[in-house]
């Protein structure tokens, strides 16, 4: 199965598990990912599930449903497109939805943080805890052992005193924790609460880590390039925002005929900072 098939598998999901028609307050259908009260918007949601083929369920599915359905089908998307890229970064990866970043070797510090700081109300009225990011998804890779590291030849000799504080390395660790490789925020639609949520988030693990840095993304749905826009100009917190259907998108834009929609969607597209989903695994694996 190629990345396309998965693709083609993704969009099928999503079409029978989250997309549902809407009704506006004037009684007008629209795809649950568009803003019922931006016509622009509307146009542009029909326009991506037509070129989807999507048949639509007229059954209600609430936000937070559909997004949780959102951030489930997307990993499962990167469980299975992750193994056909193995030859090039091969790894033992671990796939998780909203696992906390405490878990992982550049966050394990924040464990010990939270449990202080509940144990004083005060501190906890003063310091709070919500920068302890929860991302939707996140990529892990397991630490090695030494018999995989010398499997090719000698790198570390029985009793070196070298490369013990390393967290790649599983014998350093009476408890060994994945590193964390990847979190990703998946947005069923956007409004500005949700991207500056997105940005923060993104800001709090590069302040908050001790190592390197994880690849730092989001998915979303949202079919108007100027809202994207909110979450994906710019540069130093998110490498970058891929889309759910991109080339999808920029069909139903130019059929659309906003001008406003298409001159922004190709500055994002022609600037790095829009891709396709079909663009991650590939990303995640540099």
């Amino acid at each position: 199965m190629g990345i396309a098939s998965l693709r083609r598998e993704y969009h099928k999901r999503i079409c029978a598990e989250i997309i549902r028609i809407s009704k506006s307050k004037s009684r007008k259908d629209y795809p649950n990912f568009a803003d019922g009260t931006n016509k622009g918007s509307i146009a542009i949601a029909w326009g991506v599930v037509k070129h989807l083929g999507c048949a639509i369920e007229a059954s209600n599915i609430n936000g937070q449903t559909a997004g949780r359905l959102f951030e489930q089908i997307t990993k499962d998307f990167l469980v299975k497109a992750f193994p056909m890229l193995h030859h090039l970064r091969p790894a033992e990866r671990v796939y998780s939805v909203e696992d906390g970043i405490s878990h992982y070797a550049q966050y394990a510090h924040l464990s010990d943080f939270v449990r202080l700081v509940k144990q004083s109300s005060e501190l906890e009225s003063t310091v709070g805890l919500a920068y302890i990011v929860t991302p939707d998804v996140v990529i892990g890779r397991q630490p090695v052992s030494d018999v995989e590291i010398n499997a090719r030849e000698e790198v570390l000799g029985p009793g070196d005193p070298y490369a013990r504080l390393t967290p790649f390395r599983a014998t350093n660790l009476q408890r060994p924790r994945p590193i964390l490789h990847a979190s990703i925020s998946c947005k069923w639609t956007l409004r500005s609460d949700r991207a500056q949520n997105a940005r923060a988030e993104a800001l709090n693990l590069i302040r908050d880590r001790k190592g390197h840095l994880p690849h730092v993304v989001a998915v979303v749905a949202e079919p108007q390039p100027t809202r994207i826009a909110s979450l994906a100009l710019g540069t130093g917190d998110l490498d970058c925002v891929y889309h759910f259907a991109l080339p999808e998108l920029q069909e139903a834009v130019e059929q659309a005929q906003n001008e406003a929609q298409m001159e922004m969607l190709r500055t994002l597209v022609d600037g790095g900072r829009l891709r396709d989903i079909s663009d991650l695994p590939f990303d995640l694996a540099t």
